[in-house]
């Protein structure tokens, strides 16, 4: 969860997945440890990740989007972000959470953008403790349902084997495409030089501070 909130390369993980086969597995008793701090421990271990991208963005500043695209970096991605705080406003630092790969840059492009800090912080753990334990505890009450609680306990084995599955798979399908996609746009950058700034990319401090936006 600090890793996917918290470094550029954290959105390959699929966090949702995780979060709620924590939940199951912490029900069927594999996590010998109470429910209340296996899911205070992932939030705050998001809200630690958030704040560390944060950080990254505020003391790199704009350079953090000069990196050329590859299978770990995409303007796109960034772009999509920057969508999602012109929209929301402040608020995208809370709904980024429920979003794959957003949820990575936001806390980025916020402290490349100069969020205020205390502001941000405080959006960042409603965000970290809403999607990180919520999710944990979704997982756990899951195994209240009879034929989830059955299956659960019979097959722990095939759940164990299919979270390690749903973590590789993924990663590696994302990573193999987002490299594609980044061999691509280099052949047509050389081809027909863009002049692209990456100073586009960085937010207006109004994008945090104002009403989120509304489609009619």
């Amino acid at each position: 969860m600090f890793a996917e909130t918290g470094l550029l390369v954290g959105f390959l993980l699929p966090g949702d997945t995780l979060l709620v086969i924590t939940g199951l597995l912490t029900f069927a008793g594999v996590i010998h440890i109470n429910i209340w701090w296996v899911a205070l421990a992932i939030g705050f271990a998001a809200f630690l990740g958030g704040e560390c991208g944060y950080l990254i963005g505020h003391k790199l500043g704009p350079r953090v989007f000069e990196r050329k695209e590859s299978g770990l970096f995409s303007v796109e991605n960034v772009q999509r972000t920057n969508g999602f705080f012109e929209r929301f406003g402040g608020f995208a630092v809370i709904v980024a959470r429920f979003v794959p790969i957003v949820r990575t840059f936001a806390p980025v492009a916020a402290g490349v953008g100069h969020m205020n800090y205390r502001k941000y912080s405080l959006y960042n753990l409603v965000g970290a403790m809403i999607w990180g334990a919520g999710l944990t505890f979704a997982g756990y009450f899951l195994g209240y349902i009879p034929p989830v609680a059955d299956f659960v306990t019979h097959y722990i084995d095939l759940i164990l084997i299919a979270a390690v599955l749903g973590t590789l798979i993924p990663t590696a399908f994302h990573y193999v495409q987002s490299s594609r996609k980044a061999k691509k746009a280099k052949a047509l950058a050389a081809a027909a030089p863009a002049t692209t700034e990456t100073g586009s990319l960085v937010l207006d401090a109004d994008a945090f501070t104002g009403h989120p936006k509304h489609d009619n």
